[in-house]
């Protein structure tokens, strides 16, 4: 459940899913500072109560308030904050994770906001919520690798055929361009592409629902490194997994 709305120039977010084993105030501040440093590779990182890539420092937070089921932070400012205000919660209460922001208040002009800095947002949530819930239970019977393969066989020949067809002077480009819209489209509208039709298999987030459009271009622009590691990296990385119809 996701929500976004705007009043006097501040924003309010809101995003929850279902867990298993709901942590406390303290592991989700915990949670929070792993995940922030885990997902940007540790470009970003939580120092004392600021959010800081390298030296500058992107948001800065007041104390927080920490108790049974919740860990919340006072916004005061930041390179990406036009004026404080506003907070940052995470909370944990009757089977679901709520991650929302409060009253803040973007540097960005609200259209642009929307396209950038708000989808890296949403994206991040999302795959924050994710990771507390973790990967059991699973949402699914996982596709044999095998059939995996198989299934991504079949979305290369398509991609490779129409960008043959439609794509011809500038065939690696109209690829690239036709591949990521193929996937993302499918894995977002039904979790499903040709080869996973044909291979009786679905992507899905974690918590059984399907990927975000964000979630589904994370997963695509990943797929090399899984390629060369021989591991799904993809999906670990944007909480999601194949399972079998």
């Amino acid at each position: 459940m996701r929500m976004v709305r705007w009043h006097d120039g501040r924003v309010d977010t809101h995003e929850s899913i279902a867990v298993a084993r709901p942590p406390d105030g303290d592991g989700l501040r915990v949670a929070f500072a792993e995940t922030l440093k885990a997902l940007t590779l540790g470009l970003v990182t939580m120092r004392a109560r600021s959010l800081m890539a390298g030296r500058l420092e992107l948001l800065r937070f007041g104390r927080p308030k920490i108790d049974s089921e919740s860990v919340e932070w006072p916004i005061e400012g930041g390179l990406l904050a036009r004026a404080g205000g506003g907070s940052w919660r995470l909370a944990a209460k009757d089977g679901r994770v709520t991650a929302s922001v409060r009253g803040y208040m973007p540097l960005l002009p609200r259209p642009v906001y929307t396209l950038s800095h708000l989808q890296v947002h949403v994206l991040f949530v999302r795959l924050l919520l994710l990771r507390v819930r973790g990967r059991e239970p699973a949402p699914g019977r996982p596709a044999p690798r095998a059939n995996r393969l198989r299934a991504a066989s079949v979305d290369v020949a398509l991609c490779v055929t129409l960008a043959g067809i439609f794509g011809r002077r500038r065939r690696p480009v109209a690829l690239l361009a036709l591949a990521t819209g193929y996937h993302v489209a499918c894995w977002t509208i039904s979790g499903r592409t040709l080869g996973g039709l044909v291979m009786r298999q679905r992507v899905m987030a974690l918590d059984g629902s399907l990927p975000t459009p964000q979630q589904s271009l994370l997963r695509f622009v990943l797929l090399p490194l899984s390629w060369v590691s021989r591991r799904p990296v993809h999906d670990d990385i944007a909480g999601t997994e194949v399972v079998s119809d």
